[in-house]
């Protein structure tokens, strides 16, 4: 069987970090994959990268490869290009405290069972050596893959004290494998909810995007809810709400088109308009300037499609749904009420046969050959020419020109300024 590039490349990718392990064990080194490369290959995932870990120093690490680069020196971790790849290679440590609620302020070198223990969930503490295939397990991740559970190492709450956003992460990886959360790092999950506020909201919204954009969006949505993190995540109240649009969106639906499902499973009762939440969420996991305006645009098309479409005229109906927005509307629509959304389909099919957006017969130019002055009247008669031509009353350039020029010379050009 013909092998494809991604497999090729991927192929190629556990080479390298096989041959740096390698390098460092003729060294005289210990040195394994460790983490979610572990994980994943246990899962039969093909991992997107590899981490390595050694009891080889920093400066051990440089003087076996020329390549190596000091990517953070203070936390023992280099950074080896080799054969076009990037691997990151971290010596053992224990880690001091987190005064920050990220990063360690001091870390001291030790061995893979230390090591081990420092890290997040049993599930990411695995340690795998690539020349033996032996798994290297200090924290009982093997049962608690085999188990489908995600369990921190040690104590939950010491785990996230050192850092709050992992409460974010056991959801996206249990929401990600379709696994549940232990019982007792649930419960420090739920009484510790409120510490997420203390992390940047740049670092929370990555997270939930990364939960939004995964077919699995519903479990994290509902978990987070389960849990208390979506008072923290939205920056508003606490509520458990059914996912049902969520959880009916294609698995390939864009991250704001995620975000307004969710939005509107989450309505209620004596709730703010739903363009003043969009902004406050906006605002909540710093949404870019782009996904915020996608945000709006399909929750303003979704309040159309819920209410006055029917009672659109043929070219309003033809503009809104050429919009890109409109098939995100529309799929949210599919999961929530399928009337609706199938008689809004069918209009479009229909509407589609004359064209949704045709390329307009005239331009600013041509309303410049016809003696007008750039000002708000061009956009006045060029949509009101467009629209004729959406509706199907004009085809011609020369019609559309007699339009413009009608309009022109009618009392009634000026825009009402009232």
């Amino acid at each position: 069987m013909m092998m494809t590039g991604r497999q090729d490349t991927h192929n190629d990718l556990r080479r390298t970090a096989v041959d740096i392990v390698r390098a460092l064990t003729e060294a005289g080194h210990v040195a394994y994959f460790a983490g979610g490369c572990v994980r994943d290959g246990l899962m039969g995932h093909s991992p997107d990268d590899y981490d390595i870990a050694t009891d080889a120093r920093p400066e051990a690490v440089g003087d076996l490869f020329r390549n190596a680069h000091y990517v953070g020196e203070s936390f023992g971790v280099t950074l080896i290009r080799l054969r076009g790849h990037m691997i990151h290679v971290a010596t053992f440590r224990t880690d001091g405290v987190y005064s920050d609620g990220r990063r360690p302020d001091s870390v001291t070198y030790t061995d893979a069972e230390h090591d081990a223990a420092r890290r997040d969930f049993t599930i990411n503490g695995l340690f795998e050596n690539p020349l033996t295939g032996d798994i290297i397990d200090h924290v009982g991740g093997k049962a608690d893959l085999d188990a489908h559970v995600i369990r921190a190492i040690g104590s939950p709450q010491a785990r996230l004290r050192e850092d709050a956003l992992r409460m974010l992460r056991a959801v996206r990886f249990a929401a990600q494998f379709k696994f549940t959360i232990e019982d007792a790092t649930a419960d420090a999950i739920r009484s510790m909810a409120r510490d997420l506020r203390g992390v940047s909201r740049e670092r929370i919204g990555d997270e939930l995007k990364r939960m939004l954009s995964s077919p699995n969006r519903a479990r994290a949505a509902s978990e987070l809810q389960r849990l208390g993190l979506d008072q923290a995540v939205l920056n508003g109240a606490h509520r458990t709400a059914a996912t049902t649009r969520l959880d009916g969106l294609p698995a390939d639906a864009p991250y704001p088109t995620a975000l307004a499902a969710w939005l509107l499973d989450r309505a209620g009762p004596g709730d703010e308009p739903p363009m003043d939440r969009a902004l406050r969420w906006s605002r909540a996991v710093l949404l870019s300037n782009a996904d915020q305006h996608a945000l709006c645009r399909t929750l303003q098309i979704h309040t159309t499609l819920c209410g006055d479409w029917s009672s659109l005229g043929v070219a309003a109906q033809k503009r809104l749904a050429a919009q890109p927005e409109f098939e995100q509307a529309l799929a949210i629509l599919q999961a929530a009420d399928q009337d609706t959304w199938s008689a809004v389909r069918d209009r479009r099919v229909e509407l589609a046969l004359t064209g949704l957006a045709p390329t307009p017969l005239i331009t600013g130019e041509d309303l410049i050959g016809l003696g007008l002055e750039p000002g708000p009247i061009f956009r006045y008669v060029l949509d009101a020419v467009y629209d004729a031509q959406l509706e199907g009353g004009l085809e011609s350039r020369d019609g559309a020109l007699a339009l413009a020029r009608a309009i022109r010379e009618s009392d009634d050009a000026e825009p009402d300024d009232g």
